[in-house]
């Protein structure tokens, strides 16, 4: 569904309220990219950090925190290094995914005396194959939420309103997106039967050269329940 100005921005607004606390900065081996939570149902155990699989290399990554997603108010440290999270990151490059469960990161916290405070993406707004199916080559409003870079090294939220397409089982963003948006969760609205608009998760932005390709939750959803991993 393509929207005009004023609706895009009202979107734009609402999920910067909904789930604008689920989103984190992820930096490894000099690349900046994005990783958000996802709440896969009502155990916790469901819960997932997720952001893209080459993002993900080698060692040396690390999570920022802003100061919006834990509590008590300076008791966090600004940075957590990937390597003190134990389970780590499971890497699926076929998918284009990382997922890093979260059980680690909370015992992190814990043992630091502090608690997360996040807003993770819902399951029931991850779009499902019908919804990647309704996407066709008319574009889409697509809504990139992300931790862009500044000059000066500061990591803001931003929303990114750009375009979506889908071109037979390849959903991508029309357009090349600034540095930090790698692996951000990239969100669209469609109309319900009911004629009510309904906004979804399509999935996660991939690294890309003049468009992102986006993996989608059709995708995603396929390596949730794994463990292992590719690395």
């Amino acid at each position: 569904m393509l929207l005009d100005s004023d609706a895009e921005s009202d979107v734009a607004y609402e999920l910067c309220q909904v789930v604008g606390r689920a989103i984190l900065p992820y930096r490894s081996s000099g690349d900046f990219g994005t990783a958000f939570f996802f709440q896969g149902g009502d155990d916790p155990v469901g819960e997932s950090l997720l952001t893209a699989a080459d993002l993900v290399v080698g060692s040396g990554g690390e999570l920022g925190l802003r100061s919006s997603v834990t509590e008590p108010a300076g008791v966090a440290p600004a940075v957590i290094a990937e390597a003190e999270i134990v389970p780590g990151w499971a890497r699926f490059p076929g998918d284009g995914v990382a997922v890093l469960p979260t059980a680690g990161l909370h015992r992190y916290a814990g043992d630091g005396g502090w608690r997360w405070r996040v807003q993770p993406v819902p399951a029931e707004v991850a779009a499902g194959p019908e919804v990647v199916a309704r996407l066709g080559a008319d574009a889409s409003s697509a809504f990139v939420l992300a931790l862009g870079v500044r000059e000066d090294g500061s990591r803001p939220l931003e929303v990114a309103i750009e375009r979506v397409v889908r071109d037979g089982d390849a959903v991508v963003v029309t357009t090349e997106l600034p540095p930090g948006y790698v692996g951000a969760p990239v969100f669209i609205v469609q109309a319900a039967a009911t004629g009510a608009i309904s906004p979804y998760c399509l999935g996660l932005v991939l690294p890309g050269v003049g468009e992102h390709p986006v993996a989608t939750f059709d995708r995603i959803r396929a390596v949730l329940p794994a463990t292992p991993g590719d690395v």
